[in-house]
């Protein structure tokens, strides 16, 4: 049996903090079934995994973001355009696409604020591959006789 093939998506704002979310999804996923594909920012991301998605080369798509308020527009409409994309795509392809699209409500560009986002980023790269790896492995399950 062929092993799963995963699509990760990144962001390249804040590509520091961004990047992380790929190491955590690397340390439970073998690199050799992960392709990586740079976008500019998050509000590139759903169509990017459409493509993929539409491609069937893919089991699961994982995309990760930090969107964050610049003070010159409302980031909550792109992360929120985003994440509604990501899950459209997903529905419609019914390709798993995961979220590691994170908009916190304070975030400083501090090396105390930047570390702890880094450490977040892992975890939640992590969470995401975990996820991938549970939603390729579903087995549809026989409802008991009564």
């Amino acid at each position: 049996m062929t092993p799963p093939r995963f699509a990760f998506i990144k962001a390249n704002w804040h590509a520091d903090i961004v990047d992380r979310a790929l190491d955590g999804f690397l340390s439970v996923i073998p690199a050799e079934q992960v392709t990586v594909f740079d976008v500019p920012g998050a509000f590139e991301m759903p169509m990017l995994a459409q493509k993929l998605a539409l491609r069937g080369d893919y089991d699961a798509i994982a995309c990760a973001a930090l969107v964050v308020d610049g003070g010159i527009y409302r980031h909550d409409f792109v992360a929120s355009a985003v994440v509604d994309g990501l899950m459209r795509v997903g529905l419609d392809t019914q390709v798993p696409v995961l979220s590691v699209s994170l908009t916190p409500h304070q975030f400083q560009e501090t090396d105390h604020h930047k570390a702890i986002f880094r450490d977040h980023f892992v975890t939640k790269g992590m969470e995401a591959a975990k996820a991938a790896l549970a939603l390729v492995n579903l087995e549809p399950k026989q409802a008991n006789a009564a």
